[in-house]
């Protein structure tokens, strides 16, 4: 299943409070880049954060795996996940009516 994960701030978190564990959240990224569950990760550009492309089982098995980023341990960040599917609005350039 192909989620999109979205990094939400928790109440008082701050770049200050969030420094000391960015070089273990980037290890911990990596991490999971390379088991296939990442499979794209973007910097957020409407505000700090980013936006995880994973691949998992099921939602509940993926907010698992997203606990165990530092920064989610730490009580900074939560996580809204997204279940996406594969687009099928394409068959209506087939529909009778548009041939």
């Amino acid at each position: 299943m192909k989620l999109l994960c979205l990094d939400i701030p928790q109440p008082g978190a701050t770049a200050e409070l969030y420094r000391p564990h960015l070089l273990d959240e980037t290890r911990h990224g990596w991490k999971l880049y390379k088991s296939g569950f990442v499979r794209d990760i973007y910097f957020r550009q409407d505000r700090p954060g980013v936006a995880i492309v994973a691949e998992c089982d099921s939602v509940d098995a993926a907010r698992t795996v997203l606990s165990e980023f530092p920064l989610a341990k730490a009580g900074l960040i939560g996580w809204e996940i997204i279940p996406l599917g594969s687009f099928v609005g394409w068959e209506t350039l087939f529909a009778p009516d548009h041939v």
